[in-house]
């Protein structure tokens, strides 16, 4: 299978990520390695958590997901053969969050442990500090790649400003810059990706791994009308894409794969992998029908006309 370098680094993962938010919260901990089973044994290897995952859920506290991950790579023995990416900031209650350089130290011991690993293929940045200076925390990150405990950094969910000048930074200071990055992108969030931040990723030569793929699960089509809600956890946040435009992608969705034969996820994602600068996409799935739709993508090229058709239903205004 292909494999895509993340940023200017010695790090190379298969086009599409797997997200671990499910883990210990929709998905149990057999569940879960039976998914993570199934998808590496497809040529997969790169799983994205974060250390606050699921702390949404009923009863979890956060660390949930690393720590089904943690346990599953124990068990399979395989370390070695995949890529493992988390985050830290997110706030994980009791005055945990963050990105001073005393918290980030504790965080990644924390993360460490939970992941039964000694070392972290890909640290990111999971939301900004603006009360921290960025030096400091590049400094963090600077002592941890040193110590081995991380290989190489990333960021998640930064204005275009504050990426280009942690950048800048990075380049001005000698610390090592982030390689990725992961913002929200998807055939209906396009705004605010294609903008300003596409510009600079590909200018900088980061990866971009982007989250919600799949709309939150509403590029699948599972959600047409207000009685569809009921269908998942993630239901109730549907309404905000049943409009003109929502159901425009939807019939663009619908006449693709029906076109190639297949299901509106996999045409979603296979036009994400279209674009040229998205490395690999993440997508979550809480069973194997669902990650079947997910991978399949990789082998769909999309021809012009479909692009063409999908582009137009899902433009935004510039």
């Amino acid at each position: 299978m292909e494999k895509r370098k993340l940023g200017n680094s010695d790090i190379s993962v298969a086009p599409l990520t797997f997200g671990g938010n499910v883990f210990g919260w929709t998905v149990d901990e057999k569940q879960s390695f039976e998914l993570l089973d199934a998808f590496t044994a497809g040529g997969f290897n790169f799983i994205d958590t974060a250390d606050v995952y699921s702390r949404w859920g009923e009863g979890n506290v956060g660390g949930e997901s690393e720590t089904v991950i943690g346990k599953w790579l124990k068990s399979r023995g395989n370390r070695e053969k995949v890529v493992i990416g988390t985050k830290v900031g997110a706030d994980m209650g009791n005055g945990k969050s963050g990105l001073k350089k005393k918290y980030i130290r504790q965080a990644v011991e924390d993360s460490l442990r939970r992941l039964q690993t000694d070392y972290i293929d890909l640290y990111q940045t999971h939301f900004d500090d603006g009360s921290t200076p960025i030096d400091e925390t590049l400094g963090a990150y600077a002592e941890l790649i040193t110590q081995g405990k991380i290989r190489i950094i990333g960021a998640s969910n930064l204005s275009p400003e504050r990426l280009k000048l942690s950048l800048d930074i990075s380049r001005q200071q000698g610390y090592p810059r982030y390689e990725t990055f992961q913002p929200e992108y998807n055939l209906y969030n396009r705004e605010s990706y294609e903008k300003e931040l596409e510009a600079v990723c590909v200018e900088n030569h980061l990866s971009v791994n982007n989250y919600f793929s799949l709309a939150s699960g509403f590029l699948t089509g599972k959600y047409r009308t207000e009685a569809d809600f009921g269908k998942s956890l993630r239901g109730g946040s549907m309404d905000k894409y049943l409009n003109a435009r929502g159901l425009a992608i939807l019939d663009a969705l619908d006449r693709t794969a029906e076109k190639y034969g297949t299901v509106p996820a996999t045409v979603s994602v296979a036009w994400l992998l279209s674009r040229p600068s998205v490395t690999a996409p993440i997508a979550s799935a809480t069973n194997l029908e669902q990650l079947g739709s997910f991978t399949a993508a990789v082998n769909l090229r999309l021809d012009a006309e479909s692009i063409a058709l999908l582009d137009s239903a899902s433009a935004w205004k510039k």
